[in-house]
């Protein structure tokens, strides 16, 4: 494994090891990550006695270079280092845990190489190799890691039920994980899950929604899911996602499984892009769909409002998930809020003033509301697909000529209040705010165009309309 550790950092890092008398090793993450060929500036060095000695002796050596942060608490150290990229490297001490049941925090003592390869999550996280002078480069790997790296195998070193009991954050690292490389979680290990996913409550919800958002940025984040559902965490760590699945079924009419429609969204839109809130809202736009859900014995099943309604769901799922209350979640709101509309202008004639009016409502979201309601398309009648994109690509084309035109999608309304007072004598009321919505109105139904004139000249009239009198000074002006 000597091409692994060819940067000369690692030579360093054994310098300092050699004269402090201490073994150590490169684990976890990097090993693996290498051997999959996958590049990671992130490195975990694990030291059989003080982490946190090494560090700073490592830190010593590449003198500026460096910054050490020391964490006493947890015996461990993380040394920013920069050389031709940067690189952030964590130095630990080898550890044994043992665990108490309400609990995922362990008690932990000072350990041995084994017994460090022993706490570990799974056996490809497992592989270590020495920084030792007279073994330099030598790979351990106790649990047959690089074998279910070969296989593409998600395995616990030890007995699953034990390792998923003590931390169960481990349960959401394994599906991460799977979701992430492609690779499949071994059978005991699978059935693990399911045995112990009630013990994923005992975890922080900060931490569980990080290894969600993680899934969610994989390639075909509907690995994830699907895994979620079938082993009982779904309907414990997000239950109203879980509320998304199963199709009922009267008179012999049945609708769509609504939970694996939106994680098929999710994997179509994350063909299209990595922005993470983007996704969170192909995952929320049918949140309320379990909620509208209605039978109509003519027309079958329906889901009114269900658009409406999940806007307003997405602030409580926010704050349940600890998902940040700020305009991320404004975003997402506004995109569960808007997710029909370019569907209904593809299904009919498209009108400027239907254009305009999704331009104002969308505003700067207008591009990402395109690509969510795109991969909302999932019929499997190819033709029926074809045809939507057939259509969305002209409302796209509509979209920019009228926004070059009319320039909508940022609106700066070309009659202030201000100007309105000023125009009539009037001071701040009910009535500045009629006048604007009408000269608002009158832009967005084509009736005017987007300009200060023929705004000012509608402004005029409107005022006349509701028996205002105008200041000559400021017509003149």
């Amino acid at each position: 494994m000597l091409e692994a550790i060819e940067n000369p950092l690692f030579q360093i890092i054994s310098d300092a090891a050699a004269e402090l008398e201490l073994p150590a090793y490169v684990v976890g993450g990097y090993v693996r990550d290498y051997l999959l060929g996958r590049e990671s500036k992130d490195v975990d060095v694990l030291a059989i006695g003080s982490g946190i000695d090494l560090a700073q002796k490592f830190a010593e050596k590449i003198g500026k270079k460096s910054h050490v942060s020391v964490y006493k608490n947890f015996g461990t150290a993380m040394v920013n280092y920069r050389e031709d990229a940067e690189w952030q490297i964590e130095f630990v001490g080898a550890r044994k845990e043992s665990y108490r049941e309400n609990s995922r925090k362990p008690v932990v003592e000072n350990g041995t190489l084994e017994d460090d390869q022993n706490r570990r999550d799974f056996t490809i996280n497992t592989l270590a190799i020495s920084l030792q002078k007279h073994n330099f480069g030598e790979l351990t790997d106790p649990f047959g890691g690089l074998k279910d790296l070969d296989s593409g195998i998600i395995r616990t070193p030890l007995d699953p039920d034990i390792t998923f009991s003590d931390d169960p954050l481990r349960m959401l690292r394994a599906i991460r994980f799977a979701s992430q490389l492609g690779f499949t979680i071994e059978e005991e290990t699978t059935k693990a899950l399911s045995r112990n996913a009630s013990r994923i409550s005992i975890v922080s919800k900060e931490r569980i929604i990080d290894e969600v958002n993680k899934m969610i940025l994989s390639d075909t984040p509907s690995i994830a899911f699907r895994m979620l559902e079938e082993s009982g965490l779904l309907r414990i760590i997000f239950p109203k996602m879980q509320d998304l699945k199963g199709v009922e079924i009267i008179n012999g009419k049945g609708h769509k499984d609504n939970f694996y429609h939106t994680i098929k969204v999710l994997d179509n839109l994350a063909r299209t892009t990595d922005n993470l809130w983007l996704r969170w809202a192909a995952i929320l736009h049918d949140i309320a769909k379990p909620a509208t859900k209605r039978f109509d014995p003519a027309t079958g099943w329906t889901f009114h409002g269900h658009e409406f309604l999940g806007a307003k769901m997405v602030p409580g799922i926010f704050r349940e998930l600890k998902l940040p209350m700020n305009d991320k979640m404004k975003y997402v709101q506004k995109l569960v809020r808007l997710h029909l509309r370019p569907i209904v202008l593809a299904e009919s004639h498209v009108t400027d003033s239907a254009i305009r009016r999704l331009l104002y409502d969308s505003g700067k979201e207008t591009d990402d509301l395109m690509l969510l309601c795109e991969a909302d398309i999932t019929s499997k009648n190819k033709e029926k697909v074809k045809n939507y994109l057939k259509n969305f690509s002209v409302v796209r084309q509509k979209l920019i000529e009228i926004e070059e035109k009319d320039m909508i999608r940022n609106w700066q309304p070309p009659i202030t209040g201000e100007m309105i007072m000023a125009t009539f004598n009037l001071k701040p009321g009910k009535m500045i705010g009629e006048i604007k919505t009408a000269i608002r109105e009158g832009i967005l139904d084509g009736i005017i165009p987007n300009e200060f004139q023929p705004a000012f000249k509608f402004m005029l009239k409107k005022g006349e309309e509701l028996g205002l009198k105008a200041n000559p000074e400021k017509i003149k002006k």
